[in-house]
C-alpha cells in the first residue's frame, strides 16, 4: 500500500491503464494513508471517501469497457480549500464560509476531473490565504511532516504537507507572494507558480483584483516534477471567464537541454541572508548545471531591495478594504490572529490616488529593469526562503518575515518559478531551490527542475 501512496501520479495512471492495479486499490490505499497520517498533520480538512470510491469503481468499469477519460484516469488528487468544489464544503479558511457548499467547481478542479482525476479531499490554509502558515479558526493548525513542531508553510501549506506525506500524489495551490513555492520548499516537494495568465483562477476565493490581480497565480504541486508538468498541461489555457488567462502553448519540459542554457544565480538578496546550508544548496545546483554544460554566472537581478516595499505597498494600497469587505460579505465576524495582524498591517498605509499612481510607476520601472536583466539569461537560480521550515507562529516575527522576500520578485514580474528539493538542513528539513525563467518559458523551469531532481534526488520520504 505504501508504494502506491508514494508513487508518482504519472506512474499510477499508467499502471491503472495497463490494469496492473485498479483505481479502487489506489484510492483505498490513499484513504488508508489519510486515516493513519492526517491525525498527526491536520493538513487534509475535508475527505470525500465515499464519492471517491464510487468514482474509482466507475473508472475501473469504464476501463473494463475500453474507455478512458484522460491522462489522470482513476488517479486521486487533492485541492487547496481556496478553490471551490461542487458539493464539498469550501471555506477558504474563514468562519463565515464554514458551511458553504458551492454548486460548481473552480476551473482547475473541473479540468482535473475531466482528465480522469478523482478528488479525495480539500487541504488546509490560512484564513483568506493570507499568511505563510496554514492555520485558521475553522480547522486549526497544520504541521510539517518532517517535524511536527514546524509549519508546512502557507498559504498552500496543507496541500504541500498532504502530498509530501503520501496522502495525495498531486494537487493545486495558489501563490500571490510565495504561497506555492514556500510550502513546496518547506515540505520538500515540487511545485510551480506558472507565468501569469497561463492558468485560469476562476473559482478561487478570495478573488484578488485590481493592482493585486497580476500577483496571484494557480499552479500544480506534486512530489515529482513529471507530475507537476503533467498537471500544468491539463489546467493551462483560457476558460473564457478569467479575463487574464491566455492561450499560450506550453512546451514539453522533456525536450529542454541544460547544455548551453544561460544561467544566473544568487544566494543572498541583501534583505535577509540565508542559512549557510541554503546558500550551499543554491551553489551546488548552479555547479551541477555548469558541469552539464550550462553557462553559469553569479548575477543578482536589480532592485531586490525594493521588492518587499513594492509588494507590501500593493497589498496596503486600499487600506485592506477589499479583504475586509470580502470576509464581511462571507459573514465572518471573528478572525484568526494571523488575519487580524494582516488586516491591521494592510490598513496601516493606505494610498491616496497620487500615491497609487506613483506606486504603479515604480512597479512598472521595476518590471522594466527586470526585463532588461532576463534578456541576458534563460534561467535564474536562487533560494526559496532564507531558511527551512520555521516553527509554528514564527512567521510574523520581525527577524523571520524578511526571509520570505526571495519569492516576491517573481510575483511582481509574473515570471514562472518552480521549486524542487536539492538538499537537507542539519535538522533534517528539506531545502529547495527556486528555478525562475522568462515569461511563458514554464517548460524550461520544469526541465531544469527535473534535471536537479534527477541529480539530487528530489523529494524524500518523511519519517512519520
Amino acid at each position: 500500500m505504501e508504494e502506491l501512496t508514494y508513487a508518482s501520479a504519472t506512474k499510477l495512471a499508467r499502471a491503472i491503464r495497463q490494469k496492473k492495479v485498479s483505481s479502487v486499490e489506489v484510492v483505498e490505499a490513499h484513504l488508508q494513508r489519510i486515516e493513519t497520517v492526517n491525525p498527526k498533520l491536520n493538513s487534509l480538512v475535508q475527505v470525500s471517501a465515499d464519492s471517491a470510491l464510487e468514482q474509482a469503481r466507475e473508472a475501473d468499469g469504464a476501463l473494463a469497457r475500453g474507455d478512458t477519460t484522460g491522462p489522470l484516469h482513476g488517479v486521486p488528487f487533492t485541492m487547496k480549500d481556496a478553490f471551490e468544489t461542487a458539493g464539498i464544503v469550501s471555506t477558504g479558511g474563514t468562519l463565515g464560509r464554514k458551511g458553504y457548499v458551492p454548486d460548481t467547481d473552480a476551473t482547475v478542479v473541473s479540468r482535473l476531473k475531466a482528465a480522469g482525476g478523482i478528488l479525495v479531499g480539500k487541504t488546509n490554509l490560512p484564513e483568506a490565504s493570507l499568511g505563510f502558515e496554514s492555520d485558521n479558526l475553522v480547522y486549526g493548525r497544520s504541521s510539517n511532516p518532517y517535524d511536527l513542531s514546524r509549519t508546512p508553510g502557507g498559504s498552500s501549506g496543507g496541500e504541500a504537507a498532504t502530498i509530501a506525506s503520501g496522502m495525495s500524489p498531486l494537487g493545486i495551490g495558489s501563490d500571490n507572494g510565495g504561497s506555492i513555492r514556500v510550502p513546496s520548499h518547506f515540505c520538500g516537494i515540487a511545485g510551480i507558480k506558472p507565468t501569469g495568465g497561463r492558468v485560469p483562477r476562476t473559482g478561487h476565493w478570495p478573488v484578488f483584483v485590481g493592482v493585486l490581480d497580476p500577483l496571484t497565480q494557480a499552479g500544480p504541486m506534486a512530489r515529482y516534477v513529471e507530475d507537476v508538468a503533467l498537471v500544468l498541461s491539463i489546467v493551462s489555457g483560457p476558460d473564457w471567464r478569467d479575463p487574464h488567462a491566455h492561450a499560450v502553448p506550453l512546451g514539453d519540459y522533456r525536450r529542454v537541454k541544460v547544455s548551453g542554457l544561460r544561467v544566473a544565480f544568487y544566494t543572498d538578496n541583501g534583505v535577509l541572508s540565508p542559512t549557510p546550508e541554503t546558500i550551499a544548496n543554491v551553489r551546488k545546483a548552479a555547479k551541477a548545471l555548469a558541469d552539464a554544460g550550462a553557462i553559469v554566472k553569479q548575477a543578482m537581478p536589480p532592485g531586490m531591495d525594493q521588492c518587499r516595499d513594492l509588494i507590501f505597498s500593493l497589498f496596503q494600497a486600499d487600506g485592506g478594504v477589499a479583504v475586509r469587505e470580502t470576509l464581511k460579505a462571507a459573514g465572518t465576524k471573528r478572525f484568526h490572529w494571523m488575519f487580524e495582524n494582516a488586516s491591521k498591517w494592510m490598513a496601516s498605509n493606505p494610498a491616496t490616488a497620487a500615491d497609487l499612481w506613483r506606486l504603479m510607476m515604480r512597479v512598472d520601472d521595476y518590471r522594466a529593469a527586470m526585463a532588461s536583466y532576463i534578456e541576458r539569461y534563460d534561467v535564474v537560480l536562487c533560494p526559496v526562503a532564507a531558511f527551512p521550515a520555521t516553527r509554528h507562529k514564527e512567521m510574523w516575527n520581525d527577524e523571520v518575515l524578511p526571509g520570505f522576500t526571495y519569492t516576491y520578485p517573481y510575483n511582481l514580474t509574473g515570471w514562472p518559478a518552480a521549486v524542487v528539493r536539492c538538499g537537507t538542513s542539519p535538522e533534517g528539513l528539506p531545502i529547495g531551490v527556486q528555478v525562475v525563467t522568462r515569461p511563458w518559458c514554464d517548460d524550461v523551469a520544469l526541465g531544469v527542475a527535473a534535471f536537479l531532481e534527477e541529480t539530487f534526488g528530489g523529494w524524500q520520504r518523511p519519517q512519520l
